[in-house]
Parts: C-alpha cells; sequence; structure tokens
C-alpha cells in the first residue's frame, strides 16, 4: 500500500487551525457569561448572541459585553 500527499492542502489546515480557535474562543464566552451576572435579561441575550452570530458574537461580547458585566462586590 502507497501512500501520498499529493492531494495535502495548507489551506484546509489554515481553516481548520482557525475554526478550531474560533470554537475555543466561543466556549471561553459562553462560559464567561454564564459565570457572571448581568442586569436584568442581558445573561439570557448574550447566550442568543452567542448562539445565532457564532463568529462574530464571541467579538462583540468581548468589546460590549464583558463591560456590561456586574461587580462581584455589587
Amino acid at each position: 500500500m502507497e501512500f501520498q500527499v499529493d492531494n495535502f492542502s495548507i489551506g484546509l489546515m489554515i481553516w481548520q487551525i482557525i475554526v478550531f480557535i474560533n470554537l475555543v474562543f466561543w466556549v471561553f464566552c459562553i462560559i464567561d457569561v454564564l459565570r457572571n451576572s448581568f442586569n436584568g435579561n442581558d445573561k439570557l441575550i448574550w447566550i442568543l448572541v452567542l448562539l445565532f452570530v457564532p463568529f462574530l458574537g464571541p467579538f462583540l461580547y468581548l468589546l460590549i459585553g464583558r463591560k456590561k458585566r456586574l461587580n462581584k462586590s455589587e
């Protein structure tokens, strides 16, 4: 049996790495939302944003949502 590497694609490997990093980033954001407190329905809204906008949602959460978290001392 002969093994050939002719069909190996660097582009596919790069795409898989990007998707894996985004998946880890997405899971981190979901866990962060669930562990923290928010005003009103903000927690539900951020979970829905992360679920329905999977590539852009984590970036939006880090830019906007983390500032809206309630401090533990409150």
